[in-house]
């Protein structure tokens, strides 16, 4: 017997520990519910993302005999328990779905840490184990997305704060922080995930893979509805190609191919000498070029201190192009001449470098950012405090609190009892479900028992983020 290389085995989709658990409950159990919650961490402000997709590519699904028989192989092989008989009462009793209900927050909703965003419960007694075998998957489903979208919210509310005091207006506000990070996402999946987390605040985006999730999972699946743009841009290859000594000739190139009236053609300028690029090259021979061809250059720097960079890179095109004051009193550079900075962003140096872009008398107007690992990459489980834990359990016919209270941290003490989420008029509270007292609780149904039961766009999650001041 060969063991299972189907990483579309829903019942190997957990962690090892996992398959003992069935036998751990107390007699008579017949219900476990579990939420997950923030707990705190980098941001003031959790956007939850990403279950839908999760739910449509692995819940949406039966499983069947045979994945039921590459289980019993591996896990027994691996040492521990397999629980045959509880797998096979799903697969008979429910056709192979699950006997879950999941409540959560509409995707979209932003609101503070510590509160319960998804609530899981089993919906066959016979299958209390459930709740917690589907841990694993669930909240991997969750804190991924979410996290990148909380970063990516973050940056988007530190732009759009910049540009309320330096711009004119805040047009330019949704490509103003462009994706980079496909290539170095940790998986093809795992940068549709998070380029989608991104593209719920932002429509600048490389990540072709976020597209294609966008129009798998959240119904953005016509060209009309395309999740994202680009714009055709260089990179150090395609100049240094030409050499050294006809870096003018690879510029010109760029002009000649992507520019005209309405395009934007990003060309990066540092693969030897920025500032000659930018006084000589863009500022000089090719200066009437750039002035007349009727669209955007975007130049992009890509190496040293950002803050550094961007300031005399500005500085220096004022001198060449000019500059005219806007409403707020801020100098704004022709509208056929912009930047972009790349390198080094994250929400740290972002901020830095927007008050250094103001503190220079510029508008937020003239640069627009990129980030790559910093926003797909460089987060994990603990940037958020991630964590699922089982709050309540039914035995023998009576629900019980359920709880971990460590004296040695309280950041780990969890909640209590079956929950409810409601919104009053000094924001948001996690309650006790038996408390809800006719309030409308914000964890609504959305899947049970195989059914997906309530499924939005991007277009309307992208509405439920914008609705927050």
């Amino acid at each position: 017997m060969q063991l299972s290389q189907d990483f579309n085995n829903l019942l190997l989709n957990t962690d090892s520990y996992k398959a003992s658990h069935w036998l751990q409950y107390p007699p008579q159990t017949e219900y476990i519910s579990s939420y997950i919650e923030p707990r705190g961490g980098d941001f003031e402000h959790v956007v939850f993302f990403g279950l839908q997709a999760f739910l449509l590519e692995y819940l949406s699904k039966p499983f069947a005999q045979a994945h039921i028989d590459e289980a019993e192989i591996l896990l027994k092989a691996h040492s521990v328990p397999f629980f045959k008989e509880g797998w096979q009462h799903i697969l008979q009793a429910h056709a192979g779905f699950l006997p879950l209900c999941i409540e959560a927050v509409p995707e979209g909703t932003v609101l503070p840490l510590h509160h319960a965003v998804t609530q899981v419960v089993n919906t066959d007694p016979a299958c209390y184990w459930l709740t917690s075998y589907i841990e694993t998957a669930l909240l991997r489903a969750v804190w991924y997305p979410s996290t990148v979208a909380s970063l990516s919210y973050a940056c988007w509310r530190m732009i759009r704060s910049a540009l309320q005091k330096s711009a004119d207006n805040l047009e330019g506000l949704p490509f103003k922080l462009h994706d980079f990070g496909a290539r170095g996402a940790s998986s093809e999946q795992s940068a549709a995930l998070g380029g989608l987390g991104h593209l719920v605040n932002f429509l600048g985006t490389d990540n072709v893979s976020a597209i294609i999730g966008a129009s798998r999972w959240y119904g953005m699946n016509t060209p009309e509805q395309i999740a994202g743009f680009s714009i055709p841009a260089a990179e150090h290859s395609t100049m240094t190609a030409w050499g050294r000594a006809h870096e003018v000739d690879a510029y010109r190139n760029m002009l000649n191919q992507f520019g005209g009236i309405g395009k934007v053609v990003a060309v990066v300028s540092d693969s030897y000498d920025l500032w000659n690029a930018i006084d000589s090259l863009w500022g000089g021979e090719l200066r009437e070029q750039v002035k007349t061809m009727g669209g955007t250059l975007v130049i992009r720097p890509d190496s040293g201190e950002p803050v550094k960079v961007v300031r005399e890179a500005l500085e220096r095109l004022a001198v060449r192009f000019g500059t005219t004051l806007n409403g707020k009193g801020y100098k704004v550079l022709p509208p056929y001449v912009r930047l972009i900075q790349g390198d080094g962003i994250n929400p740290i140096s972002l901020d830095k470098l927007l008050n250094a872009i103001m503190a220079a008398g510029f508008s937020i107007d003239n640069v627009a950012f990129g980030m790559g690992g910093g926003l797909l990459q460089q987060v994990n489980r603990d940037t958020l405090g991630w964590a699922m834990k089982a709050s309540s359990a039914q035995v023998a016919g009576q629900w019980r609190d359920v709880y971990k209270d460590p004296i040695t941290s309280q950041a780990k003490r969890s909640k209590r009892g079956r929950l409810a989420l409601v919104q009053t008029a000094t924001g948001f509270e996690t309650i006790r479900l038996d408390e809800l007292n006719g309030r409308p609780n914000l964890l609504e149904p959305v899947f049970e028992n195989g059914v997906l039961l309530r499924q939005d766009t991007l277009a309307t999650i992208r509405q439920r983020v914008n609705l927050v001041p």
